[in-house]
């Protein structure tokens, strides 16, 4: 086996199990955690693995298992762009993410695939940072985006509705005849969201195998038979470390909350993959197929949310609670210069 094809498939797993462990609960936390005491993880792993394979298996028949997130990347992703150290960044997320921490696999991966347009000295590299109109600097500038959207949508929201919902669900809990109808929204919106997460993400693991160009059906096969595993992995230690920043949030056990939390989240990456919506000539302020990170949108609806509820629940934010936000933030933000850092230990690798 050539050198550059084993990097990409040890890329591919490592980045897998990397993406999948960190990503997934972002999306799935609040399943996980609304439904661990009630449901066997085998049965929530069914739900989220059919969903999953229905995703890949269109992506592929359409040649598009990126869902256009790489489409820019393409013509750089020959078999020679693969040296040993497009390993490193994987092999770093795989440790983050062991310690809990939730960081952005967009920017920890996706950025290693712009070695040729990054700047070869630090002081432009740092300026193309702040550049949009870069791959770098773009993906990053709607990453910052989506946190701020998320974070100003979740808090108009919530105080909205908290009186009605959050607050309500918290002082009532669930009864046994509203379960099912409850239940029932749960799924549909995890369902929702789950999918618009894949068509997000997949990229930021297929970028390790061309983007999915001139797979073979037997490679598609192997390649998905490794996702569902890792799904199976994640769901049989109910979520990991990661899961704990969905733990700490205000009521996410309750399955209405969750649902909520979802069908918000899911809207927004429904809105962030596209230039604008419904024909309108109003152009987004970001590119619609280029990739971004989730982490940021999902920290930042988890914010939003947690200041709305505490501002209408205890009429005022308590030091604990910003402390947290604070926290959260401070973790993402610290996955972003590790990225940066990456970027310019391998580009000093590269030449």
């Amino acid at each position: 086996m050539e050198m550059s094809t084993f990097v990409m498939w040890v890329g591919f797993m490592l980045a897998s199990f990397s993406v999948v462990g960190n990503d997934v609960i972002q999306t799935l936390g609040t399943f996980l955690t609304s439904n661990e005491k009630k449901l066997k993880w085998y049965v929530l792993y069914a739900f989220a693995a059919t969903i999953m394979v229905a995703a890949l298996v269109n992506g592929y028949m359409q040649s598009d298992i990126h869902y256009g997130r790489l489409d820019k990347y393409l013509p750089e992703l020959t078999v020679d762009l693969y040296k040993w150290y497009y390993l490193i960044p994987p092999f770093v997320l795989l440790f983050i993410t062991r310690i809990g921490i939730p960081v952005s696999t967009t920017f920890m991966i996706l950025t290693l695939f712009s070695l040729n347009k990054v700047p070869n000295d630090i002081g432009s590299l740092i300026a193309s940072i702040f550049d949009s109109s870069t791959k770098m600097g773009g993906m990053i500038n709607k990453s910052l985006l989506g946190y701020l959207v998320a974070f100003a949508s979740a808090i108009a929201i919530y105080l909205a509705i908290s009186k009605l919902t959050e607050k309500k669900f918290k002082e009532n809990p669930i009864k046994a005849e509203n379960y099912k109808f409850w239940a029932v929204a749960q799924w549909l919106t995890t369902g929702f969201l789950w999918f618009q997460w894949l068509t997000q993400d997949l990229a930021n693991i297929y970028v390790y195998l061309q983007g999915g160009q001139n797979m073979s059906p037997l490679q598609f096969l192997f390649s998905l038979i490794i996702l569902l595993g890792l799904l199976a992995l994640i769901f049989y230690r109910r979520g990991g470390n990661v899961q704990e920043v969905v733990r700490r949030k205000y009521n996410t056990a309750d399955i209405r909350s969750a649902t909520f939390i979802d069908l918000i989240y899911a809207i927004i990456l429904y809105v962030f993959k596209y230039d604008s919506l419904f024909g309108m000539e109003y152009q987004f302020p970001w590119t619609g197929n280029l990739p971004m990170s989730t982490t940021w949108v999902f920290i930042g609806l988890l914010a939003g949310r947690e200041i709305g509820i505490r501002l209408i629940a205890d009429k005022g934010l308590k030091k604990e609670t910003l402390r947290e936000v604070l926290s959260d933030l401070g973790k993402v933000s610290l996955g972003l210069i590790v990225s940066v850092v990456l970027v310019i230990i391998i580009k000093l690798l590269s030449t």
